[in-house]
């Protein structure tokens, strides 16, 4: 697959999340991709996704930055295990710690940008930092500690 987004490179099997899963027919379908040592996503809050009129829900926002984070923790573990995306064992991660700072009202109407650093690679742990910007103006930071999806959520082998 040629594809540089992270969730693109999710075996079938692994790609039914409601936030980041291109499986879930009616999931948010973050795409998240690297951009040099920073991992980018755009995404389009719609009309539903309201708050209050003229802003995005906070939950929304929440499930941007925690999906955004673990596709990015996944791409990392790839990066810093010297594999392309998506070659076997495959690297899921899930969120064992997610923190998010409201900084300002996140208008709607715009897109959201989001751009996570990893701070830390190890074997069943990826810690990655989040900002979501509306309009270039910082709205939210996110902090998240994915780790490596436990065996049972895998599918048998064969």
């Amino acid at each position: 697959m040629k594809s540089d987004i992270f969730q693109d490179h999710y075996p079938d099997s692994l790609a039914h999340c409601y936030g980041c899963g291109r499986l879930n027919d009616q999931g948010l379908h973050v795409q998240s991709r690297w951009e040099g040592e920073e991992s980018v996503c755009v995404f389009e809050p719609r009309p539903h996704h309201t708050a209050v009129p003229g802003y995005v829900y906070g939950g929304l926002i929440a499930s941007l930055v925690d999906c955004h984070s673990t596709g990015t923790a996944s791409a990392a573990a790839y990066r810093a295990e010297g594999r392309p995306l998506g070659s076997e064992p495959p690297r899921r991660f899930v969120t064992a710690s997610l923190h998010v700072d409201y900084l300002k009202p996140t208008p709607m109407g715009v897109p959201l940008v989001l751009r996570g650093k990893v701070e830390e690679v190890r074997p069943r742990k990826v810690v990655v930092s989040t900002t979501v910007l509306a309009d270039g103006i910082e709205v939210a930071r996110g902090r998240v500690v994915a780790v490596l999806m436990p065996d049972t959520f895998l599918p048998p082998p064969g």
